[in-house]
């Protein structure tokens, strides 16, 4: 006898006793791929995502567009990172008000990944953001560089717009598609990097940052 036998003869044995009972109609749900969740009980879309992206430990900062690059600066020395990485495509402007941090541009001579460990932090924009789970996503468009980018520098400085704030994954799937049919790779964030071992002994920054800096931007770039 095959150990999948054995293994389906045991689960018949189990069962002998268990009474015949008819099996339970399906229950029709409306529901359809892409469809926006209902937060509204909960505050709204944006407030549930504050407040699911800040139960992961990151901060998250609202502020106007003019108010970008005071922003991003207060973000970097609010993480005290002395150094940053940006990708080519990131509007130069979002770093003109950094003082004392010096800039990194990812370009065609990209930091190796042992240069990108010797950087404190990254700043990148997004792709979508999730409310229901609190998570952001890059598809690593230009203003979102390379994966290594974001995934090696102790801290990720991100912007996102309000109006890439979707209630939930499916939604965000749908507003993914295109990326993923010219296959760019996605990342999908949801707090700081961290894992835990069989004695669930903490430890962050093993798959990625460990400190996450959310922008949340409430007006359109």
């Amino acid at each position: 006898m095959s150990a999948k036998a054995e293994i389906l003869e045991r689960i018949r044995a189990a069962l002998v006793d268990v009474p015949e009972m008819p099996a339970a109609d399906d229950v029709p749900v409306a529901w359809a791929f892409g469809r926006a969740v209902d937060l509204s009980s909960l505050g709204g879309v944006l407030d549930v995502f504050v407040e699911r992206v800040e139960d992961y430990g990151a901060i998250v900062v609202r502020c106007p567009a003019d108010d970008l690059p005071a922003a991003i600066a207060e973000g970097l020395h609010a993480t005290s990172a002395t150094s940053a990485v940006i990708p080519e495509g990131l509007d130069p402007e979002w770093v003109d008000e950094l003082d004392n941090v010096s800039i990194t541009v990812e370009d065609e001579t990209s930091p190796t990944s042992a240069q990108l460990n010797q950087i404190d932090a990254v700043v990148t924009a997004a792709a979508v953001g999730v409310a229901e789970t609190g998570t952001i996503v890059l598809d690593h468009s230009a203003d979102q560089g390379r994966r290594a980018l974001t995934l090696v520098p102790d801290r990720h400085i991100v912007v996102i717009r309000t109006d890439q704030v979707v209630s939930g994954v499916p939604e965000a799937v749908t507003l993914l598609r295109p990326a993923v049919e010219s296959g760019q790779p996605l990342t999908w964030i949801s707090g700081g990097s961290a894992t835990s071992d069989i004695e669930l002994s903490r430890v962050e920054g093993v798959h990625g940052p460990r400190q996450l800096y959310v922008i949340l931007i409430e007006e359109r770039l």
